[in-house]
């Protein structure tokens, strides 16, 4: 009896551009059909496009979605050392105009692609890539829903005018994560509430900086960083994140 050829996620590299930049980013979805269906574009932790992210974003497809695995730094770069990571997260950060163009470049791709509705496209950001994602929501992009987990609060966008926030928005950070501040949180909340965003911050006790990436621990032990996997608070945030997406992207 000859077994029938099952349904995959599928991985696919999409080699685009951002001016004069190559970028090298991914499409990841179930081909088990053929429908159109919401898209997420997933912005990576400082260290560049990794195994979790690749893991994350396969994840998204087995729930119905297209995942478009962002390049933010170009030419697929990748640091292996927190040196070259600060070095390649800072090039995007510190000028808003290449964050916004790199995520928008991104965006079109997906938007593109021939499993997407592109009217229901949301965005989820690790780390480096959550405060990506909350300034574009703060930017005004559109997006319908945007989850930053474990994202750090370098808000790098000009505070939002009153109803000038399309996405829904959802921060899933460890309570005892020494790189986000409380007055960076106090500063995000004070920016939301007065552009009355739609916003919700969850915070896991005794969960730290990256806490849903298995690699962070071993990360953390080699180069002395609050890194460490937190097999509970992962599952609870995925759990919220797809509780978000579902309202707002499945329509």
């Amino acid at each position: 009896m000859v077994a029938s050829a099952h349904a995959a996620v599928r991985e696919e590299p999409v080699t685009y551009t951002d001016g004069e930049t190559t970028m090298k980013g991914f499409v990841v979805y179930d081909d088990a059909t053929q429908a159109k269906r919401p898209g997420i574009v997933m912005v990576h932790e400082w260290w560049g496009i990794t195994k979790h992210i690749h893991n994350e974003a396969r994840k998204f497809a087995e729930q119905g979605y297209t995942a478009f695995i962002a390049d933010m730094y170009g030419d697929g770069k990748t640091a292996d050392n927190p040196k070259d990571a600060g070095a390649l997260s800072g090039s995007v950060m510190k000028d808003p105009k290449v964050m916004e163009q790199r995520f928008n470049a991104a965006r079109q791709q997906l938007a593109k692609q021939a499993s997407v509705n592109p009217q229901l496209i949301g965005a989820v950001g690790y780390c480096f890539g959550g405060a990506v994602v909350l300034n574009m929501a703060r930017a005004g992009a559109d997006l319908a829903a945007v989850a930053g987990v474990h994202a750090t609060l370098g808000l790098n966008t000009p505070a939002p005018a009153p109803g000038t926030v399309k996405a829904k928005i959802l921060i899933l950070n460890g309570a005892d994560d020494p790189f986000v501040k409380r007055e960076q949180y106090d500063a995000l909340k004070k920016d939301f509430d007065a552009a009355k965003a739609d916003y919700r911050i969850i915070e896991y006790p005794g969960a730290v900086h990256a806490f849903t990436n298995p690699e962070a621990t071993e990360l953390g032990k080699k180069f002395n960083l609050p890194l460490r996997y937190d097999a509970k608070a992962d599952q609870e945030a995925k759990a919220e994140a797809a509780k978000l997406f579902a309202a707002n992207l499945q329509k």
